[in-house]
């Protein structure tokens, strides 16, 4: 029995052995809901994948769409590595026939998503010829030669080497006012040219 001046400790121990039960029984509770949180995020994890695995196929897949024409031994659309040259999409369409007039085609020159080459019969075609539709009369910038490009008025062989150059480093022409991006083309040189070339 307490003594009169003792203080009863029995409701502070219960208040302590109280609290020490809620804090474990919340730690308890916390700790189930990270684990169902856990495993609900592993079962969803696989169906998360499936689109990415699509996405990476399906860019596995994209290239250069390139229609290849004329003396080939099977004419179409073909769909090459994005690094592809022309000598690539002869191959792909079977190759040259025998009619072929291959001093008209840069087979070294890199394509473009989008073109199409022309591989034209032995006699027919002059220099830079390969993607240009008959009766167009155009200088084709993307597949003229240097003798082609130095047809054209105030392009001297200097200047011809540099738009093959460009053509070369860079990729197409994708449009005529991109012989401004060349070395030596300036704006009044370009008028001279924009109806006489195309891309």
């Amino acid at each position: 029995m307490p003594t009169p001046d003792a203080p009863d400790l029995a409701p502070a121990g219960r208040r302590l052995r109280l609290s020490v039960g809620a804090a474990v029984a919340l730690g308890l509770i916390v700790l189930s809901a990270a684990v169902g949180w856990g495993i609900l995020r592993g079962q969803a994890s696989p169906a998360d994948v499936v689109p990415v695995e699509e996405d990476a196929q399906a860019g596995a897949t994209a290239g250069l769409y390139v229609h290849v024409l004329g003396e080939v031994e099977n004419p179409g659309l073909y769909v090459l590595e994005s690094d592809a040259r022309l000598v690539d999409a002869l191959a792909a369409a079977g190759g040259t026939t025998g009619a072929a007039d291959l001093t008209a085609v840069n087979l070294a020159r890199p394509l473009s998503d989008g073109e199409q080459v022309i591989v034209p019969p032995k006699g027919t075609a002059t220099a830079g010829d390969a993607t240009r539709p008959a009766g167009d009369g155009l200088v084709d910038l993307n597949s003229a030669d240097q003798a082609a490009l130095e047809g054209l008025p105030r392009i001297g062989p200097a200047l011809a080497q540099r738009i093959i150059a460009w053509r070369d480093d860079n990729g197409r022409f994708r449009s005529v006012d991109d012989l401004l991006a060349v070395p030596g083309i300036g704006e009044k040189l370009l008028a001279g040219l924009r109806d006489l070339v195309r891309v």
